[in-house]
């Protein structure tokens, strides 16, 4: 089966030269994008899975690191979001009918990684959503040699007089059918657009805040706003069977940030410390995304990701 190309915006990715996207169909019939970069790489395949929101052209430099380091890289835009099938009337709703249904985008994902050659073996990096969405396909079937994770999205971070009140509202929203509605508190504007620099949660590195804000500004097309009550739901149900569930067998290197403000850390302590082939790293000062932070934490994360797969 001939690769359907789908636009890349290489200019504003700033990932490696060779950069191209495809479009793929899932089992259930959605359509979804997929990044590539280093293709003919010596040393295997990264399988990228970003956090909530995000999008393809965000990991252009994290795919320039791994092309450096001998990596090939897919990066995955999941169902609602990025340039992949919104899901509802309302595109800036980010919404999901089951976090299951994420599992058929991997598929998808690997099925092509196959179908077009990409180096093997393959191995996993995950961010945030990504990382939640990547844990439960390493319980189930993800045929990857080492997984890396950065701020997994284990927990979430909401202040504890306000999480049965959080359960309860997306609980009832199913009942009463009312999933679709944008959740208290959320609104539809992007982060990056609305947030100011200073006291932003993301990162403490003024130029890469710059570079994610002028990827959304070149096409508002990659724009994603607040969840749903039923996103919530369903994030809020996967988190409760994972924390429950043994640890998968693979190697894992989890990364978080001191200054965590978007995922509950204690969930990423509480699971690696139940993971007998994972390992926690902790850095001082650093926000949700370790991976968008200043060069020196950038190289020095990414160089001992390739060491652990490697290793």
């Amino acid at each position: 089966m001939a690769s359907i190309p789908a636009p890349l915006h290489a200019a504003v990715a700033d990932g490696p030269s060779d950069g191209r996207a495809h479009w793929l169909t899932t089992s259930d019939g959605v359509r979804i994008r997929v990044g590539i970069w280093g293709a003919d790489a010596p040393r295997g395949t990264v399988l990228l899975f970003p956090g909530r929101t995000e999008y393809i052209e965000k990991y252009g430099r994290t795919a320039r690191d791994l092309t450096e380091r001998g990596f090939a890289t897919i990066v995955i835009d999941w169902r609602g979001q990025g340039l992949s099938d919104r899901l509802l009337p309302e595109p800036d709703l980010g919404h999901v009918r089951h976090f299951s249904d994420y599992q058929l985008d991997i598929a998808a994902m690997i099925t092509h990684a196959r179908r077009i050659g990409l180096p093997e073996p393959y191995f996993m990096l995950a961010h945030s959503m990504g990382g939640c969405i990547g844990l439960r396909a390493l319980m189930e079937y993800l045929p990857v040699r080492a997984a890396a994770m950065t701020s997994p999205m284990w927990g979430i971070r909401v202040s504890p007089h306000m999480r049965p009140l959080a359960w309860a509202l997306s609980q009832l929203s199913k009942v009463v059918n009312i999933g679709d509605r944008l959740s208290p508190g959320q609104t539809l504007d992007a982060y990056l657009l609305t947030a100011p620099f200073e006291d932003n949660t993301l990162t403490g590195d003024r130029e890469m805040w710059d570079y994610l804000r002028g990827q959304l500004l070149a096409d508002r097309g990659l724009c994603l706003g607040g969840p749903t009550l039923q996103w919530i739901f369903e994030s809020f149900a996967e988190m409760r069977v994972l924390a429950a569930a043994p640890p998968p067998a693979t190697r894992c290197l989890t990364w978080m940030g001191t200054n965590e403000l978007i995922v509950e850390p204690q969930a990423i302590r509480d699971r690696m410390v139940r993971y007998p082939n994972g390992e926690l790293r902790v850095l001082d000062g650093k926000r949700h995304e370790i991976l968008m932070e200043d060069k020196p934490t950038r190289t020095a994360v990414i160089d001992a990701v390739a060491a652990y797969f490697l290793a």
